[in-house]
């Protein structure tokens, strides 16, 4: 496992970080036993940041981490967690927020602490009205915190502003090849770094969107390269090939992506693509952008919607048809039209605007899902649902009648 030393905070960390976020589930909780095992293993195979926040998993994955943690791990690690600002309204709630991270962790630091989700001037300009630099010192002195930062998913001249406001360790900005000119992008990346920022990347595989199963126009494009490798691990490549980076982040819950992720850790240093495969990823970039309708993640900070829209689910099937040219609307109509679970689909949202100020990425949910919409389900689908719902019924009422005939 490859490491690189952060100047501000003389901390030499693991170039793979652990998300805390997407922890392998069961049963619609944390799976507990899995989630342990897969940490200790990446652990012994260097990996040493970990990063969680309050609300992962419902509250839930800052409590899991710590117990695991506790168990002999907690020095071999740096923990790093969030204040959750939009939940924060006094300066007492900061310290209670922190005091309870710390109980839930079972620690008396935090190696890390950031502010969560930094999106707008507003709620910056609320937090610094309140005290949070104050509160970030004074925890600092106390130890509670070693080292401060932030979490961003604003704009440019935000960032440039949070930035100059507090002598931070960290920025933990969204980067990728898609989104080098969005939130805080490459200048943003490189304005940090040039404050001697330690810098944190998340979403490197667009909430595994660059990932996995790809458009085939962009596997042509990754196949016409003599360096055989995985979609993920062209993405995490470039982006490790920026020497101002010092941790992506991966949320890691499936065994062959820990071990992937770790085995290209392992040598995936600063500058070195050549520039022919930095060219070859512009083309894959373009690509994305000239088929993607919706740049959304799935990270569900959106949800739940009021009118039970299933937004991520919307727009991932949306997305779906143009990467994938899928004709056909059945896929659509089955997840979200109410045959296994309540109907969540787009034409349900009754433009209340909550989601819109909740979703990192910006967009503008109400036109988008007004969008998916209008292609994806059409006069014909709330008939045909009907219809379909109903024969479901009466075979069930059928089978059940044969069960008490026999």
């Amino acid at each position: 496992m490859l490491c690189r030393k952060l100047e501000k905070t003389g901390d030499s960390l693991s170039i793979l970080g652990y998300g805390c976020m997407r922890f392998p589930t069961r049963k619609g909780a944390i799976d507990i036993v899995k989630t342990e095992e897969q940490i200790r293993y990446a652990i012994s195979q260097g990996v040493n940041y970990f990063d969680t926040a309050f609300p992962y998993h419902g509250g839930a994955s800052e409590s899991v981490l710590g117990k695991i943690l506790s168990k002999g791990f907690r020095d071999k690690v740096k923990i790093a967690t969030k204040l959750p600002i939009y939940m924060v309204n006094t300066r007492e709630d900061m310290d209670q927020f922190l005091n309870i991270q710390l109980s839930r962790l079972q620690t008396n630091r935090i190696d890390y602490y950031l502010l969560h989700n930094i999106n707008n001037k507003a709620t910056w300009d609320k937090m610094v009205s309140l005290g949070v630099l104050d509160f970030l010192n004074a925890a600092k002195r106390d130890g509670r915190i070693v080292n401060a930062g932030f979490s961003f998913h604003g704009g440019k001249a935000l960032f440039k502003e949070v930035v100059e406001a507090y002598p931070w360790d960290v920025c933990q900005i969204q980067y990728n090849f898609l989104d080098t000119d969005n939130q805080a992008g490459t200048e943003g990346l490189k304005y940090a770094a040039d404050k001697g920022l330690g810098i944190i990347i998340m979403e490197p595989l667009r909430g595994g969107k660059l990932a996995g199963k790809v458009p085939k126009e962009v596997e042509s494009l990754w196949n016409q390269s003599s360096q055989k490798r995985s979609a993920a691990e062209w993405s995490l490549r470039w982006i490790w090939n920026h020497p101002e980076i010092h941790v992506v982040l991966s949320g890691m819950n499936d065994d062959d992506h820990i071990r992937e992720n770790i085995r290209i850790a392992s040598d995936a240093t600063p500058g070195s693509f050549s520039p022919e495969e930095l060219q070859l990823v512009e083309k894959v970039r373009d690509t994305y952008r000239r088929l993607m309708k919706v740049g959304c993640t799935g990270c569900n900070y959106c949800m739940p919607c009021p009118a039970g829209v299933n937004i991520p689910q919307c727009f991932e099937r949306y997305n779906n048809k143009y990467l994938f040219h899928q004709k056909g609307k059945f896929d659509y109509y089955l997840w979200l039209g109410g045959f296994t679970s309540p109907p969540a689909y787009a034409s349900l949202c009754k433009q209340c605007g909550k989601c819109e100020k909740l979703c990192p990425q910006h967009i503008p949910i109400r036109n988008e899902l007004a969008n998916t919409a209008r292609e994806m389900e059409g006069p014909l689908m709330k008939p045909i649902l009907f219809f379909s719902r109903l024969g479901l019924t009466l075979m069930g009422k059928l089978q059940r009648k044969k069960k008490t005939l026999s």
